[in-house]
């Protein structure tokens, strides 16, 4: 492994402990950020020649830390601020605290303060914890880049100028927070799930991140269905991830994967926390979501799968939570309940409002093809192949596309 490929894997692994860590020892968003950058360009310069330290992400730790001393000496503000950094001699690999509640978590809360707007919690937190990049969180919020910078920028700034505290509140202050937590480790899962951009479809340590972050906010809010409901969406998917490329790295749709390969383990675990949450008495997206993705989990063959069931549990999240994502969806399954020129027809009834949307043209371009429809078929791939930032992703939309241009519909 180059030590190119050793610094992107680092980053995208430690990003996010080494820089709740540095935030918490700072006080400040953006010099946490700045030094941690400075600390990667460094670890380009050293490993190439000194090699890979045994501990990555302490290594950067320490170094960030240093160049973060160097800005403030230069900003003159080091008497301010290097108190809290120089209270003793820095070791060269540092051990990394995992403890839980432990600093990534107070690093959520802080991005998640209810003084921010929630669209601004959940882009915050998915740079900064998610370690998604300024164009990755752009395009999970549709937006431009520059306007999602503007908007990252003026977080940080209302964080810094409210003295907002970098901590867990107290328990009677959890429940104001919890739209917007939800959302932020939703998301970080998606973004792990389903990878926005580069050759890897998934991003396997953000899984894994946002259903550690869960069962902390599940064991901090014992009493939230809506915490359950979602740690149990996330296991159910999960539960499949190992399935979702062939060896040849090629993406495997849901109903042609291996099931006895899925994680059984996750799926009982998903099912009987779903079942907990459902005991709790209060309906919410996460448990409707999590409902929908135990029905795939638990048929024993695609053709199993109870469609209309699903289609009528779309038709309860639509009705909580409207949303392109949902309408695209539903669509779908209603084309897999009731016959693929119904379900094309309704999502060709969000045409106007879904333009930029990559996934309702790879849904229409599906609808299409199983309606036989091969040259609109076609046209549709090619809409979607240039709205699709996920080369594994890519790949497949271009292998149906060719099939599509390949031979003539039939007459």
């Amino acid at each position: 492994m180059t030590a190119a490929t050793q610094i992107e894997t680092t980053f995208r692994e430690e990003h996010g402990r080494v820089l709740a860590a540095l935030i918490s020892q700072l006080g400040d968003f953006t010099l946490a950020e700045d030094a941690l950058q400075d600390a990667l360009v460094n670890a380009l310069e050293r490993w190439a020649v000194d090699g890979v330290p045994r501990n990555p992400g302490a290594w950067l730790m320490t170094a960030a830390k240093r160049r973060a001393i160097d800005r403030l000496r230069r900003a003159a503000t080091q008497e301010r601020h290097t108190v809290i950094l120089d209270s003793g001699e820095m070791e060269d690999e540092p051990e990394m605290n995992d403890s839980l509640p432990d600093e990534r978590l107070k690093l959520m809360f802080t991005c998640c303060h209810p003084a921010l707007a929630l669209e601004a919690q959940v882009a915050l937190t998915l740079h900064t914890l998610g370690g998604l990049s300024t164009p990755e969180v752009a395009r999970a919020f549709l937006v431009s880049e520059p306007t999602m910078a503007q908007r990252l920028a003026r977080a940080r700034k209302k964080i810094r100028d409210a003295g907002i505290p970098y901590r867990v509140p107290p328990a009677d202050l959890l429940p104001e927070r919890l739209e917007g937590l939800l959302a932020v480790i939703y998301l970080i899962f998606t973004e792990g799930y389903v990878s926005t951009s580069g050759d890897s479809l998934t991003r396997h340590e953000l899984c894994e991140e946002a259903i550690r972050l869960c069962r902390v906010l599940v064991s901090l809010l014992p009493h939230s269905a809506e915490a359950h409901g979602l740690l149990a969406l996330m296991l159910l998917h999960d539960s499949r991830r190992a399935t979702r490329l062939n060896a040849a790295g090629e993406l495997v749709l849901l109903d042609e994967q291996d099931r006895a390969r899925w994680d059984q383990a996750k799926i009982r675990e998903g099912v009987a926390i779903l079942d907990r949450a459902l005991t709790l008495n209060d309906p919410g997206p996460y448990q409707v979501q999590a409902a929908i993705s135990a029905l795939h989990a638990e048929a024993p063959t695609a053709e199993a799968t109870d469609w209309r069931q699903i289609a009528a549990l779309y038709d309860t999240l639509a009705a909580m939570t409207p949303s392109m994502v949902v309408e695209v969806n539903r669509a779908v399954a209603v084309a897999l309940a009731y016959g693929a020129s119904v379900g094309l027809q309704r999502l060709l009834n969000l045409e106007d409002q879904a333009d930029s949307y990559y996934p309702f043209h790879a849904a229409r371009a599906d609808l299409l093809r199983r309606t036989n429809q091969r040259e609109a078929a076609a046209e549709a791939y090619e809409q979607a192949l240039a709205l699709c930032g996920n080369n594994a992703e890519r790949a497949y939309l271009q292998h149906r596309r060719d099939e599509m241009l390949q031979y003539p519909a039939t007459r």
